[in-house]
């Protein structure tokens, strides 16, 4: 079992007390948060709490922290924690520029500890069902990806929350839920080479944006259409388009609250076949892949070229919204 601090008890952090308090393979020692009212959360778990994040990298108790806290703050307080030798697990994105990212990934390799990343919808059961297709050649060659993770969550944020900042989002919908698709089509794909993006202020109140377009086209040549908005109602749908065939997953309702998914096939020369499939504990599933890795029982399943990679074109994302035209990335 893996003793954790939580760094962070938000929205998010909430959410995975909860779900770290269920795991036979996690155990919450310690959380840490600016607000004391905090403590309140926690205690009844069994954790320590303090203000304090210098508080869990002393904690001889603490073989890792998972950080939820804002974008910005995540490279010093990972480097903070391989400094105190302790395991990461950070909420996504890992960092906001690719040289942060490689910083973060070297300090954690030269020390030997696990990296883990928010990064759950990969481990959504229809995500790995549409991973065997591509890898065992059902759906040849990939030609290009179409992707729509969207939400009205955000509306009813303070204006001054940190996830609307321009410094912890800086592309409006893209650190929220676009991240997620974009780390799956480099999952899938590749390394990406160029980047093209669009991000405006259309249907709310929120100034850093709340509809953005990205294209982006991978070394491989294959593309990803990535569409994320922030002022309409939730939808989800992932599609890998192939020379063999394709395959489209939709979600039945925000993966906060899941109720499945269904997932169509069309292979050339066959008829589409819809598949559905239950909901399951993403979330947990990656936390507790963390945890063997930190138990040396299985490796982290993703690797450093990928997380260094998705930054890397996040950061061409950034670049392509705020100054127009198209942005080649830097390798991951």
């Amino acid at each position: 079992m893996t003793s954790v601090a939580l760094i962070g008890l938000g929205w998010w952090g909430k959410i995975m007390a909860r779900l770290i308090a269920e795991s036979p393979k996690l155990r919450l020692v310690r959380a840490v948060d600016i607000d004391p009212a905090g403590a309140a959360i926690v205690r009844p778990l069994g954790a320590a709490f303090s203000t304090n994040y210098a508080d869990a990298l002393a904690d001889p108790a603490v073989q890792a922290v998972i950080l939820c806290t804002p974008h910005a703050q995540h490279r010093e307080q990972i480097l903070a924690a391989v400094a105190a030798g302790k395991h990461v697990f950070c909420e996504k994105p890992l960092a906001l520029t690719r040289a942060h990212a490689v910083e973060c990934v070297t300090a954690c390799r030269n020390a030997k500890l696990v990296l883990g990343i928010g990064h759950e919808r990969r481990f959504e059961p229809p995500i790995l069902e549409l991973r065997k297709l591509l890898a065992d050649g059902t759906l040849g060659t990939p030609l290009q990806i179409e992707a729509n993770f969207s939400q009205d969550k955000f509306l009813s944020l303070p204006a001054d929350n940190w996830r609307l900042s321009a410094d912890n989002a800086p592309a409006g919908p893209m650190t929220a839920t676009g991240i997620h698709l974009l780390d799956l089509s480099v999952s899938l794909l590749g390394p990406a080479r160029r980047v093209v993006a669009n991000v405006a202020q259309l249907g709310s109140q929120l100034r850093n944006g709340d509809t953005l377009g990205v294209m982006v086209n991978f070394a491989s040549g294959a593309n990803a259409l990535i569409s994320a908005m922030l002022a309409t109602p939730f939808v989800g749908r992932f599609a890998l388009y192939g020379n063999k065939g394709w395959a489209e997953i939709v979600d039945k309702a925000h993966p906060e609250a899941s109720e499945g998914w269904t997932m169509t096939t069309c292979l050339r020369g066959e008829k589409r076949v819809s598949r559905d499939f239950a909901a399951a504990p993403a979330v947990l599933v990656n936390l507790e892949g963390f945890a063997d890795a930190v138990a040396g029982k299985a490796p982290y399943p993703v690797t450093d070229a990928e997380l260094t990679g998705t930054i890397a074109a996040l950061e061409a994302v950034f670049a392509s919204a705020r100054n127009g035209g198209t942005v080649e990335t830097v390798a991951g």
